[in-house]
């Protein structure tokens, strides 16, 4: 065998489930399509600029995370709990009163929103935050636009804050996901910070790579077809073991298991370079009239300067879909961003455009309890977002989850029914180095 586990794509998924069995001397193999680590988390560098690939963020709240991440070192930068909304030739800021109290008065005036719509907001709160987060995806589910009218909210904060803030979480403008994957992420803002590390996201799979064995991952090495415990790559080469998993994007997964895709929702992020931020602090802005192309707009080099090169700011906006070409779009971002924050806009250099048509996998109901894990063949495990949904939270626990069923089969395998001998080599949650513990 080339190695007792061939992981197929070194995503978060891939990797955690390949920390996990190396932790437990099982000799594990990730083969890697790409040129790097990471799967969608990735950071490109052009021209001093530090520019990672599409809208993403880390929710500090993940325990998945927490267990996984050595916070320490990545260097969080925290976002503003919170927007800022431009609405009506205006804009207004939308607090978390719960971690911003002094911010309370500004909210009760705020035109995002009713009175009413303000004091609901307490009771999704409570309602997201109760029980387990498997208690969480048992719930009756529906659309987070139907669980948000059943709660009672007003079309007009529906409109300005909920659509243009969780749609751009889920690339999803009409907020037709689950309930149950809304009030996952709304624990998530409502339980952590929202936050980039310093020098990008690229930097959470870069963490995770360098705990492997040296030489565990093959890049450059791209499958096309598993079979009978062997991983076919596209130049013929056959690579056999004990069991092989597949970690791929969900798409990648499809076709690897000879499927239709699923479908996807998929986003446009323009990359500016501007002379400087056109506001400051950590702020994500909105459109709350979704009268343009713009969903959402921020300044990464806000937050960490190593987004930029002195005396320059990076500025990032995002587009909902991929159907558009961009020189037909930016003219229209731009008339729009020029509403917001005027003629200065103009000075803007676009620096690069990312077209994501697969960005996320479609959330819409039914969304099942996550297992993490599923096995099709005694050889054979799905790990990452066709077994768990998608955000890294899910990523990391579904790589660890699935590391522990193969070496849970693999004891099977080696003591079957009746033989005394003792367990796995299985340590209790969150065994690791102490800065892994967070």
């Amino acid at each position: 065998m080339d190695a007792e586990v061939i992981i197929i794509g070194a995503g978060l998924s891939g990797l955690t489930c390949a920390l996990r069995l190396q932790q437990a001397g099982v000799r594990t193999l990730l083969l890697e399509a790409a040129d790097r680590p990471g799967g969608r988390i990735a950071s490109d560098r052009r021209d001093g600029f530090l520019l990672d690939r599409g809208f993403q963020v880390l929710q500090t709240w993940y325990p998945g995370a927490r267990r996984a991440l050595d916070y320490e070192a990545l260097d969080l930068r925290p976002f503003y709990p919170g927007a800022l909304v431009h609405l009506d030739g205006g804009v207004h800021r939308v607090s978390d009163i719960w971690r911003r109290p002094h911010r309370l008065p500004e909210m009760l005036v705020s035109p995002i929103g009713s009175l009413a719509d303000k004091l609901r907001l307490l009771g999704l709160r409570r309602r997201a935050l109760r029980g387990r987060l498997r208690d969480l995806y048992e719930r009756p589910e529906t659309t987070a636009l139907e669980l948000l009218r059943a709660r009672g909210f007003s079309p007009r904060i529906i409109e300005r804050f909920f659509k243009p803030f969780f749609a751009g979480v889920f690339f999803e403008p009409e907020l037709t996901v689950s309930s149950r994957t809304f009030e996952f992420i709304f624990r998530a803002f409502a339980l952590g910070d929202t936050a980039l590390p310093a020098r990008g996201m690229e930097e959470i799979p870069r963490q995770l790579a360098g705990r492997l064995v040296p030489d565990s991952i093959r890049f450059g090495h791209r499958v096309v077809r598993v079979l009978h415990a062997m991983a076919i790559l596209d130049g013929g080469e056959r690579l056999r073991a004990r069991a092989i998993v597949i970690a791929t994007d969900g798409g990648e997964t499809d076709r690897l298991l000879g499927l239709e895709p699923g479908p996807s929702r998929g986003t446009t992020c323009f990359y500016f370079a501007a002379p400087e931020a056109p506001y400051a602090g950590a702020y994500l802005s909105l459109d709350g009239s979704g009268s343009g192309p713009v969903n959402s707009l921020l300044c990464p080099s806000n937050l960490s300067p190593h987004y930029a090169p002195p005396h320059e700011a990076l500025v990032t906006v995002n587009c909902f879909g991929t159907g558009r070409d961009p020189d037909a779009l930016e003219p229209e971002v731009r008339d729009q961003l020029r509403g917001w924050y005027g003629e200065v806009v103009d000075s803007w250099r676009r620096i690069a455009v990312y077209r994501l048509p697969a960005a996320l996998p479609v959330q819409a109901p039914p969304v099942p309890a996550p297992a993490g894990t599923r096995r099709l063949q005694d050889w054979l495990w799905v790990c990452g977002e066709r077994a768990a949904p998608p955000s890294i939270h899910w990523a990391l626990t579904s790589g660890r989850r699935t590391a522990e069923a193969v070496l849970e089969a693999f004891h099977a395998a080696a003591h079957p029914a009746g033989d005394e001998a003792a367990a796995p080599n299985k340590p209790p949650a969150g065994t690791g180095t102490r800065r892994q513990r967070r």
